[in-house]
């Protein structure tokens, strides 16, 4: 039996990356997964590649409209909803003094708000279902203040609360809800090496390399699943260390 056999999940910006990762091994644990994206192409291979337990459809998170029909889709198409990744996001690096208000603006708009209406939107459904989980990727950004993210890091800093609220509010519905904070991750979001360092860039991080998109998703498959029945609320990093503390300085000589 898979981890989440029964199971139908919605993840958003799942046509890539962390989000096509979290989708892959859903399915292979038994769910039913809608992957939603603006990335079209990418997406609808992805779906067929994973057979007939996966579906795709184009996304807009800051949209209402879109929200409603990706849960209406999940819904019609596999029986309810049980899960929902808010995976979705945008990410660049710029100084606030050179940050615009539209920049600002979307940030929120695609990594803030766009969480907040699937949460919104996956109350009814999983409390018809007796609960569920919601999984809100977050971000290292969102623990400490981290230069040249203002955008960025002040959207995930409000997601680390509206995790919290929501688990506050919808845990007598048996609806958990926790945050997952990556560090450096090898997607397409992670920032350009510019200066052909490499692996160098991370080098001083506790486990000295960058994170692989699947080693996020085991921690998102144990939050979705009911191996997890009793944890909401929580923030979990996946960061190689970088969040333990300052960098290691040399051994001290005795």
């Amino acid at each position: 039996m898979g981890r989440l056999d029964g199971k139908v999940a919605i993840i958003t910006g799942g046509a890539r990356g962390m989000g096509g990762a979290h989708g892959t091994r859903f399915v292979a644990e038994g769910a039913r997964v809608l992957l939603t994206d603006v990335l079209d192409d990418d997406g609808a291979a992805l779906a067929r590649d994973l057979g007939g337990d996966a579906a795709f459809v184009h996304h807009d998170v800051a949209s209402e409209a879109d929200w409603s029909a990706v849960v209406q889709t999940a819904v019609e198409r596999f029986g309810g909803l049980d899960i929902v990744v808010n995976n979705a996001g945008v990410h660049w690096t710029r100084a606030i003094e050179d940050e615009t208000v539209d920049g600002f603006r979307r940030s929120f708009d695609v990594n803030l708000l766009g969480a907040f209406l699937g949460i919104r939107s996956a109350i009814a459904p999983m409390r018809r279902r007796g609960g569920g989980s919601i999984v809100n990727i977050c971000s290292l950004a969102g623990t400490t203040g981290l230069g040249w993210h203002g955008a960025y890091g002040a959207a995930k800093w409000g997601l680390r609360g509206l995790s919290r609220t929501a688990a506050n509010e919808l845990g007598p519905d048996r609806i958990r809800v926790n945050a997952v904070m990556p560090g450096a991750i090898a997607t397409a979001m992670l920032p350009a090496d510019r200066e052909g360092l490499g692996d160098a860039r991370f080098a001083r991080l506790p486990l000295g390399r960058a994170g692989q998109p699947d080693e996020v998703s085991s921690l998102v498959l144990f939050l979705a699943s009911d191996e997890s029945a009793y944890i909401t609320g929580g923030e979990f990093a996946v960061d190689g260390g970088s969040s333990a503390g300052p960098a290691l300085t040399p051994r001290p000589v005795t």
